[in-house]
């Protein structure tokens, strides 16, 4: 598979498993997933029928974690993102490679008029139990462009999902 088939593949199954759990926790339908072009997010679906864009990101915990789990090569700034990550303290490592992939999204614009961001978490360490317990750490940038931003907690969402914007109201 090349790397764009790759990616669509990763990007589409992380879709289809926040679609899943988000029908599941919610009782409000999600259905069909299709691919945009650049300058839209990544997926589209329809939610309770109207139209919805997922960009998709997944957050890795090293190097080689990343590489096993795409199967190829990664682009020089991936590398060095992944690289930055190594040199933390793997506790320290989840909540700063989220908010760098929180700050990175932040920048982009779409062509869309709702957009959610998905970050499916692919590190086996890490559950949405953990990213939970470290929201008061997690650095949700001004001005993003999302109206929602979710984390699925692991590469098959087992650990649940996570609405980390805007913050849920308190059971």
């Amino acid at each position: 598979m090349n790397s764009e088939a790759e990616k669509l593949h990763l990007e589409h199954e992380a879709a289809r498993v926040f679609m899943r759990h988000y029908e599941q926790r919610t009782g409000k339908t999600m259905r069909h997933i299709w691919h945009n072009k650049p300058q839209k997010p990544d997926a589209s679906c329809f939610l309770e029928g109207e139209r919805l864009d997922l960009e998709i990101a997944h957050l890795y915990g090293s190097e080689k974690e990343a590489m096993q789990l795409l199967g190829r090569s990664l682009t020089d700034h991936t590398r060095q993102e992944l690289d930055f990550l190594e040199s933390e303290p793997v506790h320290d490592r989840l909540i700063c490679a989220l908010n760098r992939i929180l700050e990175s999204k932040s920048h982009k614009s779409y062509h869309s008029r709702r957009v959610w961001l998905v970050v499916r978490n692919v590190h086996p360490a890490w559950t949405t139990a953990d990213i939970h317990r470290l929201q008061t750490l997690i650095q949700v940038p001004q001005g993003h462009p999302f109206e929602q931003i979710w984390i699925v907690g692991d590469m098959l969402g087992h650990s649940g999902i996570f609405q980390l914007f805007p913050h849920p109201p308190s059971p």
